[in-house]
């Protein structure tokens, strides 16, 4: 599909592997490839510069300063006389939204038929807390352009179905829409079994550990892989296989418990409800057993709860079964509550 003119939409929640799984894919293709956070950046003025800086690493030097002269507004460039590597900059006090225009139909006069840029926008959800009708200026100006290939990627899936769905939003049907979801749990079980395999050829208790690390992270990829490489490294490696991993376990939550007691401290109070009831228990979280066990005080108060934690990330929506992100912060939890931490 990338090597036709269809542009690409992929969702998934943070760290289901959705950016390393592009850029694979991308490093096979002898194409010039310009990436870009969108989530870093702070206004039109450092989205240009940010989209500048990435485009001139693609073209001799001379080139690109010819192509700044037809900018309106003209940026400076400085040049490290140690490293020398070049940054762009423009003027904060002029306009922002120009400077932009200019800088993405930079990208269509140097893309060609031959020469095909992709252009990858990650976390593309954070538009909207860039610059006021960006949506509708970005769409005005990319919808001439021919021979791109766009990616846009997010993790907040309601925002994203949002811009890409809505029959009212400037970007509604710009590309072909995929979804990530998790790696599921037989192709886990047999990654899980090829790697311990490798140092340990007792199949039956490697797939013992394969299926507690899997009922622990829920197939999640990033957390999965976190565990079993501490479960190889506190056993596997040493040859000291006890077909538990609460060593692992143990080790993954002391290095994170600082950081798990900061996220905890950020948190409102009902949002903290929520998330030991999810912790804790396995009912539907608007349900009304799950506001007697928690407090909470009403199916709307919890409603709005999970949609403020699914924005940020903090829980997962996987059609209407809701679930903490981060299953070692939900074992943080259950430890916490029940002084076994």
């Amino acid at each position: 599909m990338i090597h036709s003119d269809v542009h690409i939409i992929m969702i998934s929640p943070r760290r289901f592997g959705k950016t390393s799984l592009i850029h694979k894919i991308l490093s096979g293709i002898e194409r010039p490839v310009i990436s870009l956070d969108m989530q870093m950046l702070t206004s039109e003025i450092d989205f240009a510069e940010q989209l500048l800086n990435r485009i001139h690493k693609h073209f001799p030097f001379q080139k690109f300063k010819t192509m700044l002269k037809s900018f309106r507004i003209t940026p400076t460039i400085s040049i490290n006389p140690i490293t020398g590597e070049v940054d762009v900059h423009f003027d904060n006090r002029k306009g922002g939204e120009t400077a932009l225009e200019d800088v993405i139909n930079l990208l269509n006069t140097l893309s060609t038929p031959k020469k095909r840029l992709i252009v990858v926008f990650d976390e593309f959800q954070a538009i909207r807390q860039i610059g006021k009708n960006l949506e509708q200026k970005m769409r005005a100006i990319m919808q001439y352009h021919k021979d791109i290939n766009y990616i846009f990627m997010g993790s907040q899936e309601s925002m994203m179905r949002d811009i890409f769905e809505k029959h009212a939003s400037p970007f509604y049907h710009f590309g072909t829409l995929f979804v990530l979801g998790k790696i599921s749990k037989d192709d886990f079980m047999q990654y899980l079994i090829n790697g311990f395999g490798s140092s340990w050829d007792n199949r039956e208790k490697i797939e013992g550990l394969g299926q507690s690390i899997l009922a622990l992270t829920k197939c999640h990829p990033y957390y999965t892989q976190q565990l079993a490489w501490h479960v190889w490294e506190t056993q596997i490696r040493k040859q000291e296989l006890n077909e538990s991993i609460e060593e692992a376990v143990n080790t993954i939550l002391r290095n994170h418990d600082r950081d798990f007691e900061r996220l905890w401290g950020s948190l409102i109070n009902t949002d903290r409800k929520i998330l030991i009831g999810l912790s804790v228990t396995e009912l539907l979280p608007t349900s009304t057993e799950f506001l007697l066990v928690t407090g909470v005080r009403s199916t709307s108060t919890a409603g709005s709860s999970l949609e403020r934690m699914v924005n940020n990330g903090t829980v997962l929506n996987n059609d209407g079964k809701y679930d903490i992100e981060d299953p070692f912060f939900k074992e943080w939890i259950k430890r916490k509550r029940s002084h076994k931490l």
